[in-house]
């Protein structure tokens, strides 16, 4: 395998699938079964999932709410999500942790760095919720923050496209794709990978990103092969 430890980091969004709210049960089948695929080889896997899908903190906050209040409920809603993963891994035989960043005792354990690095080298999949615990930080800067933390090799971002193009490939068609790029060239080019804060601590730590197609099927396993699919940022 290319790669022995990895944070996968998918959007709340993702989980959709064909619906216009909320958690697809197809959709975490189809996830559940492709993660399973790699951590059978070996690789140690932890995740990072956003929340969108059921709450976003700026829009509530563009419906008049407070930005704190908003995203606070946007981590309850990561949380949501982490179970819901969780259920679909462990229906396949996939042993779980959950873990939050806030404090929910009765369904997830509490973030604890070494717990979380002991549960992946016991070959467990630890899924992260809750963000950074922190308001005003989104779960792009939630996964690099654990990706530096348990010593992860790569973020596999997840997304619905291929890799970065130059221009949002589903609005326009002469979008150019990026096989590889540097950390400095996404920022001279304008490119949209993560938010400012994640992409510049992921930058500083010199941890790689690898945004890759993840609603087709196998890419994981291929990725984690050492195929050349998606696009690198290094």
């Amino acid at each position: 395998m290319e790669y022995k430890r990895i944070l996968l980091k998918l959007s709340g969004e993702a989980l959709m699938g064909e619906q216009q709210y909320g958690i697809d049960p197809k959709r975490i089948q189809e996830y559940a079964e492709d993660i399973k695929t790699v951590v059978d080889k070996g690789v140690e896997m932890a995740i990072v999932i956003g929340g969108g899908n059921i709450f976003r903190g700026l829009k509530g906050v563009g419906q008049g709410m407070d930005r704190v209040q908003g995203d606070h409920m946007g981590m309850l809603a990561t949380v949501i999500n982490a179970l819901a993963l969780q259920s679909g891994l462990e229906g396949i035989g996939v042993e779980t942790r959950v873990q939050s960043a806030i404090k929910i005792n009765e369904v997830a354990e509490p973030f604890i760095r070494r717990r979380a690095i002991r549960h992946l080298e016991k070959g467990r999949v630890v899924i992260f919720g809750g963000g950074t615990g922190n308001p005003y930080f989104t779960t792009d800067s939630a996964a690099v923050l654990r990706a530096i933390e348990i010593k992860a090799d790569v973020i596999l971002k997840g997304t619905r496209v291929d890799g970065i193009y130059s221009a949002d490939p589903e609005k326009d068609k002469t979008a150019t794709k990026f096989d590889s790029l540097s950390f400095q060239e996404v920022l001279s080019k304008g490119l949209k990978v993560m938010d400012t804060t994640a992409f510049t601590l992921s930058q500083e730590n010199e941890l790689p990103i690898l945004v890759f197609d993840m609603n087709t099927r196998g890419n994981l396993m291929k990725i984690v092969s050492g195929e050349n699919i998606g696009t690198v940022v290094n």
